[in-house]
């Protein structure tokens, strides 16, 4: 998990720190182990609904951080389900502030109207840019391809044009815009750091 500023993040999660886990949850195994899934999901739908690319390792990290906890001793003053929101709040906070997401030119996404298979030769942080437009919707893709594709006076009728397809205000096809290239932009740091390892 390379992208979590934690002082435990590079500590194993024990069967046995699991194991203290699950007990929080429910003192019957089966049932403790449905309440966990059912976090684990409210987890990354949380995530999800803020945008994050990568909801479920973020899930997975906030659930680790208190199993530490609790594996510390730590009293558990609230319910593991409010303490699971408060601590998923601190790590998509620590995910917009690492130094590793490095702005992007995001002009040059004209270049992958139709994204090309990759090949092993290609530039690392071209086929990371390539994957993560895969991963995109189809309506998000052909979105933020359109938004950085003219220059000059060009983009600003494009971008006019097509908040008006969208049937939407050019502030708010901003936003959007703007969202889809922060998820581009986490994905490929993400994509090109796991590549270097």
């Amino acid at each position: 998990m390379g992208t979590i500023t934690s002082t435990e993040k590079e500590r194993e999660l024990t069967t046995q720190t699991f194991t203290k886990l699950l007990a929080k949850l429910s003192a019957d195994p089966e049932v403790a182990g449905g309440k966990y899934e059912e976090l684990r999901c409210r987890l990354i739908k949380f995530f999800e609904w803020r945008g994050s690319f990568i909801p479920e390792e973020l899930a997975d990290e906030t659930l680790d951080r208190i199993a530490w906890k609790i594996d510390k001793g730590e009293e558990i003053e609230k319910n593991v389900v409010a303490l699971a929101l408060g601590i998923a709040r601190f790590v998509f906070l620590e995910t917009l502030k690492q130094p590793e997401y490095r702005r992007a030119a995001m002009e040059e996404l004209s270049l992958f109207a139709a994204p090309p298979e990759r090949r092993d030769d290609d530039d690392l942080w071209f086929v990371c840019l390539s994957d993560c437009l895969r991963c995109l919707s189809d309506e998000n893709r052909e979105l933020i391809i359109k938004y950085y594709q003219e220059e000059g006076r060009a983009k600003i009728e494009e971008r006019r044009a097509l908040a008006g397809k969208l049937g939407i205000s050019p502030n708010a096809l901003f936003s959007r815009a703007k969202r889809i290239r922060d998820k581009l932009e986490h994905c490929v740091s993400r994509c090109v750091i796991r590549k270097l390892k």
